[in-house]
């Protein structure tokens, strides 16, 4: 049995640790996701101007707010700009 639980132990330290506001922040970007998903099936078959201009603006906008959700990786280090 204590095996068992020592196994169950060591198991859990292989998982990331997920803080609170990052998984609200997956969320909402996964959200976000899908509704651009939709909004790009929907400009697809759009033939109205205005209603492409629309779904166009809509796109860039979710774009934006994913871009704004993204979680820098701690191990990627952002190159200098020479």
């Amino acid at each position: 049995m204590e095996a068992q639980q020592d196994a169950a132990a060591d198991r859990g330290l292989d998982k990331p640790i997920v803080i609170a506001g990052d998984a609200a922040r997956r969320t909402e970007r996964a959200t976000l996701a899908l509704a651009r998903t939709r909004a790009q099936a929907d400009l697809k078959d759009a033939s109205v101007a205005a209603h492409r201009t629309m779904l166009e603006q809509a796109i860039a906008h979710l774009d934006r707010r994913i871009a704004s959700l993204e979680i820098p990786n701690p191990k990627t280090k952002n190159p200098k700009p020479k």
